[in-house]
């Protein structure tokens, strides 16, 4: 497999690519003045990204990691696993040290260095209302998975009531035919019963008559044989 079709490859690719701008934000936000709102603005998304990428990192290790329980199944070798483990602890690295960077500036802001009281006071009450503004973003979206996943659940309860429905039916539907074909054999067996006392009649009538009589005998009994034979099967 090629890396361009290997999909850690892939992943890996994409990631790199997020701490590539990750990167680039931070050094904005190093050149962006403190106790300002676009330092602030810049703050709070550096921390998301970092987030964001550094459990998309672990993600690949840990699919690293069960590659690594059997790397010929894989169509790996160690050589390979030994590098693609690094690539993760380096990018790692990189995303916990820019952090850490971007944690700290955000400390130094909550905390204060300016000598003017008022500027310092307002600046804590800007980061306050950021912060609660933040709180209230992750309360929505946490209030919004809750709600897909219910609408998710009721829609898997309504596909398994519909199932136990059809399985209801389908049920029914063999009750039904095994009824009928109860009546069936119960009909052919009556129906073997006439036939029988009709035959042993006939042997016993032959038996006793002349031989006109018996012609006779013969003659009436097709008749009413075809009578019964109406009777039973075409009514």
């Amino acid at each position: 497999m090629t890396p361009a079709q290997d999909p850690f490859y892939i992943v890996k690719d994409e990631i790199q690519e997020s701490i590539d701008k990750v990167q680039y934000s931070f050094h904005q936000w190093k050149q962006t003045p403190e106790n300002t709102g676009e330092y602030v603005h810049l703050t709070k998304e550096l921390l998301t990204s970092c987030e964001s990428i550094q459990w998309q990192v672990d993600e690949l290790d840990k699919a690293v990691s069960v590659a690594e329980r059997d790397p010929a199944f894989y169509g790996l070798n160690e050589a390979e696993i030994g590098r693609r483990r690094s690539w993760t602890s380096t990018a790692r690295n990189q995303v916990l040290s820019l952090r850490r960077n971007v944690e700290a500036g955000r400390k130094k802001i909550l905390f204060g260095h300016s000598t003017n009281p008022s500027e310092s006071i307002r600046s804590k009450k800007h980061i306050s209302q950021d912060n609660d503004e933040f709180i209230a973003s992750e309360s929505d979206q946490q209030m919004l998975l809750i709600k897909r996943q219910d609408e998710e659940l009721d829609a898997l309860s309504a596909s398994v009531q519909r199932i136990g429905g059809v399985g209801l039916t389908i049920h029914d539907e063999l009750v039904g035919q095994e009824k009928l074909l109860g009546e069936l054999n119960l009909d052919m067996e009556t129906t073997s019963n006439r036939l029988d006392f009709v035959q042993k009649r006939v042997a016993m009538v032959m038996k006793k008559a002349s031989l006109k009589g018996q012609i006779m005998m013969i003659a009436f009994l097709v008749i009413l044989f075809i009578i019964l034979f109406v009777l039973v099967f075409l009514t």
